[in-house]
């Protein structure tokens, strides 16, 4: 941070928050866009049967991940971690690692989907990068020279 001796930004904390920001954005980016507009296409996708309510329900998720892509674009740019953005790390962290555990536990209930199985091995990835920048990191090098 600018202005206090001994601390100092790292960089590849900042080089790091901005690739995983825009990436988590655009997954979800395009993921929202396909649910919003295309939910019978991604039910035939799961095998699930096309009722409005399901459409409906995939619409609403879809309106949920074109939302969380845009806050996560717009905070490419921030300092991220620790401290900084909480809320918006955290956040991810919670998205993530509850679909890591959902998709989990219906590919260890149901029969093989590699579609699942793909959002899976994602979610799972994003979980931990985000729980490293809750919990772990701090935004913020102390010099100790």
């Amino acid at each position: 941070m600018a202005g206090r001796p001994g601390i100092e930004r790292q960089s590849e904390i900042d080089m790091n928050t901005k690739i995983l920001m825009t990436s988590s954005s655009l997954i979800l980016g395009l993921a929202g866009i396909f649910a919003l507009f295309a939910p019978g296409n991604l039910l035939a996708l799961l095998n699930a049967p096309p009722t409005n309510s399901l459409s409906m329900l995939l619409q609403l998720m879809g309106a949920l991940y074109s939302s969380f892509a845009l806050m996560n674009w717009t905070a490419k740019d921030s300092a991220i971690g620790g401290i900084y953005a909480r809320p918006v790390s955290l956040g991810n962290f919670a998205h993530f690692f509850s679909g890591t555990l959902i998709l989990a536990k219906y590919m260890l209930s149901s029969e093989f989907n590699l579609s699942i199985l793909l959002a899976l091995v994602v979610y799972a990835i994003f979980a931990v990068i985000f729980y490293w920048l809750v919990f772990r990191a701090t935004g913020i090098q102390v010099d100790t020279k």
